[in-house]
């Protein structure tokens, strides 16, 4: 790895740092990277850094991938509006888009550059315990909890010492019922003070209200926290695609009008279709 990808990194990380709080803090957020590897990044101390460390380091930190450049969408726009509201006035929403607009990328941009915005990406396989872990190492917390209600105290503890919090919550159609009960907890504890938001596509829109419909446990509490609407994202049209085509080095109009016709309103279909069209190919 070159000395200035290395050199990117580095300071990629000292961000991090300051957006977590502390150095220990970062450790405890982020993936087999220990507290004395990141000083020596840190002090500038790389020799015995492999660069497979290096590259684990940049991944988890807000790493793009290279020359790609992002450009704000109105989707994106959209939903970096969205969390500065819910982070400032610690409010309870929730923000459907569909699948390849943007709002992902919005998120970790956002995440990044503020203290106290904790992005967990969720998944289907989470029990009530790996949703509390998961949580608590996004924030920098070492997990010491031995029960689900030891760990909620410690998330709960450690939200109200901060200034704005804001929890996203992405994906959260994949969470499971007993793990999206948690919702209802964190804003029962912190209502007023802790931003929450929570992300998905059109699915989760349509799980929560079928669930109020059915009168389902717990599906009427979410809904009313809420404030029983969905942000909804503005769907990605050819101004954003051929904006993304343009800064990303692709000119020529009849490329990008292909990239236009064939995207499905997709971004990561458009970062596909440019990279293969400037390589000279197509995907």
């Amino acid at each position: 790895m070159q000395k200035e990808q290395k050199q990117q990194i580095c300071e990629q990380l000292r961000a991090y740092c300051d957006q977590k709080g502390s150095q220990n803090k970062a450790a405890n957020s982020l993936n087999g990277v220990s507290s004395a590897t990141i000083s020596k990044v840190l002090a500038g101390t790389w020799d015995t850094i492999s660069d497979e460390m290096w590259r684990t380091i940049a991944a988890q930190t807000g790493g793009k991938p290279e020359g790609w450049q992002v450009v704000n969408t109105k989707a994106y726009e959209c939903m970096s509006f969205t969390l500065t509201n819910a982070q400032a006035d610690a409010l309870v929403l929730a923000v459907t888009g569909e699948a390849g607009c943007g709002k992902t990328e919005a998120i970790k941009n956002y995440a990044a550059g503020h203290p106290n915005a904790y992005h967990l990406t969720c998944s289907e396989y989470w029990n009530r315990r790996t949703f509390m872990g998961k949580l608590l190492k996004c924030m920098g917390v070492s997990v010491s909890g031995t029960t689900v209600s030891e760990m909620m105290d410690d998330i709960v503890d450690t939200l109200k010492r901060k200034e704005a919090p804001l929890i996203i919550l992405d994906e959260a159609d994949k969470l499971t019922d007993q793990v999206l009960y948690f919702f209802i907890s964190l804003y029962n504890q912190l209502e007023g003070h802790c931003g929450i938001i929570l992300t998905a596509t059109s699915f989760l829109q349509k799980r929560i209200e079928r669930g109020v419909r059915l009168n389902r446990k717990g599906y009427a509490e979410i809904y009313s926290r809420i404030g029983r609407k969905f942000v909804k994202l503005p769907v990605l049209n050819s101004e954003d695609i051929a904006a993304v085509c343009v800064v990303n080095g692709l000119n020529d109009n009849k490329g990008i009008n292909r990239i236009i016709n064939e995207s499905e309103g997709d971004l990561r279909r458009v970062k596909r279709s440019v990279w293969a069209t400037l390589k000279g190919g197509a995907l």
